[in-house]
């Protein structure tokens, strides 16, 4: 079974895609169009040498894939939440309204590079937000709150093959809810905010959803849905995805540390999240 080479960017000159053609020996290229950027699937490669290095010198997102991934057998698609199916982290935002958002990032940062314990950094966190009302999420919600570029197109692109979309996230289920209804999501899993009298208490109501808590969402659907040769598919960026990008068939590192760039069979770091589409023939 041959490989292609999938290359994808904001825009590819023609000087870029010949010459990452003849390095990686391509049969033959071709046009993909199911994304909002420039795509090319270079078929039966012959090599990769070389091909990584000008890729990343042109800004242009590759990935050696398959003739058998098949969008056809995706029959899960998994996806963190802030910095991943929106642009922004959900709670850096919300500290913003009581001015400690310098304090509060700080936190996220390290845990997203894997220096802090997830269940600790979220408590610490958390518990800064003591006393804000319930109204600043919702002007989180309505006033920063953006989808990710390509996100509706990825969606809707895997749902049309039959997969079902999950979305795993160590945030909150205020906002998970939101974007449920928003964008018919089939599941999701997240944290619930401790609220008393329309206001956060700083703490976290039930048991934490960590790295721990979305693999094993993650792998119950993937047994349940991808029987038969079915693919599950996980997309995520901060260190706390890993255990359930590990636990996928297709792992996905989108706009990454490097730490998850480092260990995803894929990543996509200069296209939207429709360029996941394009991976799968």
């Amino acid at each position: 079974m041959s490989d292609d080479l999938v290359i994808q960017a904001t825009a590819i000159a023609k000087a870029d895609l010949d010459a990452i053609a003849a390095l990686a020996g391509a049969r033959e290229t071709v046009a993909l169009h199911d994304a909002t950027t420039a795509g090319y699937r270079l078929r039966d490669i012959r090599s990769r040498a070389g091909v990584a290095e000008r890729c990343a010198v042109a800004g242009i997102d590759h990935a050696v894939v398959p003739e058998s991934l098949t969008r056809e057998r995706v029959r899960l698609v998994a996806m963190d939440m802030d910095s991943t199916l929106i642009t922004i982290e959900c709670i850096d935002e919300i500290a913003d309204f009581v001015g400690i958002k310098p304090q509060i990032a700080a936190i996220t940062a390290a845990s997203m590079r894997g220096e802090i314990d997830f269940r600790e950094s979220l408590t610490r966190r958390v518990a800064l937000l003591a006393g804000l009302p319930v109204s600043a999420l919702e002007r989180v919600y309505v006033e920063r709150l953006r989808l990710s570029p390509g996100a509706e197109r990825m969606l809707a692109g895997f749902a049309a093959v039959g997969a079902r979309s999950l979305l795993v996230s160590g945030g909150f289920t205020f906002f998970t809810d939101r974007l449920q209804s928003r964008l018919g999501l089939d599941a999701t899993l997240s944290n619930t905010l401790e609220i008393v009298e329309g206001r956060l208490t700083g703490r976290i109501e039930g048991a934490i959803v960590d790295a721990q808590a979305k693999a094993a969402r993650f792998s119950a659907l993937r047994t349940e849905l991808c029987v038969g040769g079915g693919i599950a598919v996980a997309i995520g960026d901060g260190a706390n995805d890993l255990p359930m990008l590990r636990a996928a068939d297709v792992s996905v590192a989108y706009h990454a540390k490097p730490i998850v760039r480092a260990e995803a069979r894929y990543a996509i770091d200069h296209c939207g999240l429709d360029a996941i589409l394009n991976l799968f023939s």
